[in-house]
């Protein structure tokens, strides 16, 4: 009698929980949202961020408001979302690869028990020369790096930056040896690369198509699956590095315990918020792909993702400065 009890009692208890998680997802958000991103004002992220941000304050009738948290490649955002309530109040919104445990010894949070949202968008790398390099394709790249060891160098945006990874990551599939050589942020790189000072880089597709239609920087491939219609007579690295994928994503987080039923909320109204005309346009006209998905979804590209880049990271030594 007394396991039976005892039983009913569980069981009820369980039957309450989810009840009462259903209630609070049907009542979500009941109060202000925060979208915590970990970097300065005025970033791609940032901006992105207060994009979506407006049209779930619509959505929802309830504010979402970004809150700029920078610093420590953006542990100190990611950490504040980890310890906060997992009712949806505060979630984090940041660019991947998201390898943090990878590149950073201590950590004071544990990255892989955020709860991943939704995929916001993505952007893909373009690998450019400066037009000094004696290379027109990527395959007349290759050769030469591998004739001449060293003698070519690729800029990046610091140690463990996207553009960093990518390039020990194209160094390693394609057997040559360049020199890394890191600035402090983008506009740095890009200057030097302009001027001849370094040699290629792996930026982003909205920030190359400038310089390359204008002839300034000679773009060799896209890290896409397919080429550009923007640009459709440029190749994708993958034509002559099979496999070779980069790509830049935004991710929406909430604190680990999220309710399922919030997460899927607040999965749906981003992917709906993505489908925005404005925002559909705005994405567009910086060479950004909105994305969507559901938190399972999420989920699994985030894994297929850090598999590619933790190969990278280990293989190369890189550690977080």
């Amino acid at each position: 009698m007394r396991k039976f009890t005892l039983c009913g009692l569980l069981l009820s208890a369980a039957l309450a929980l989810e009840l009462g998680a259903q209630a609070q997802a049907q009542e979500y958000p009941a109060k202000p949202v925060r979208i915590i991103v970990p970097f300065a004002a005025g970033s791609t992220t940032d901006a992105l961020a207060r994009l979506i941000g407006e049209k779930l304050s619509a959505r929802w009738g309830q504010p979402a408001l970004v809150e700029n948290r920078p610093g420590a490649g953006g542990n100190i955002g990611a950490e504040a979302v980890f310890r906060s309530p997992p009712d949806g109040s505060m979630l984090l919104f940041m660019p991947g690869p998201f390898v943090q445990k990878s590149l950073y010894p201590k950590l004071n949070y544990n990255p892989e028990e955020l709860v991943p949202l939704s995929a916001a968008a993505r952007v893909y790398s373009v690998l450019v020369v400066n037009p000094k390099v004696p290379a027109q394709t990527l395959p007349e790249l290759i050769a030469y790096a591998k004739s001449n060891p060293d003698k070519l160098n690729y800029a990046s945006q610091g140690i463990a930056s996207f553009a960093h990874l990518v390039g020990e990551m194209f160094k390693d599939m394609v057997g040559v040896k360049n020199v890394h050589v890191p600035y402090k942020g983008n506009a740095p790189a890009l200057t030097d690369l302009l001027s001849g000072q370094v040699d290629m880089m792996f930026i982003n597709f909205g920030s190359a198509l400038p310089y390359i239609r204008s002839g300034k920087l000679r773009g060799l491939a896209i890290g896409s699956e397919k080429r550009s219609p923007l640009l459709p007579d440029l190749p994708t690295v993958s034509e002559t590095v099979p496999g070779f994928v980069s790509m830049v994503w935004w991710v929406m987080f909430a604190p680990p315990g999220t309710p399922p039923a919030i997460a899927e909320k607040i999965s749906a109204a981003t992917h709906e918020a993505l489908r925005a005309p404005e925002i559909v346009s705005a994405l567009s006209t910086n060479v950004v792909d909105g994305v969507g998905g559901t938190p399972a979804e999420t989920a699994q590209m985030i894994r297929q993702d850090n598999d590619r880049w933790i190969k990278v990271i280990k293989a190369a030594g890189i550690t977080a400065e």
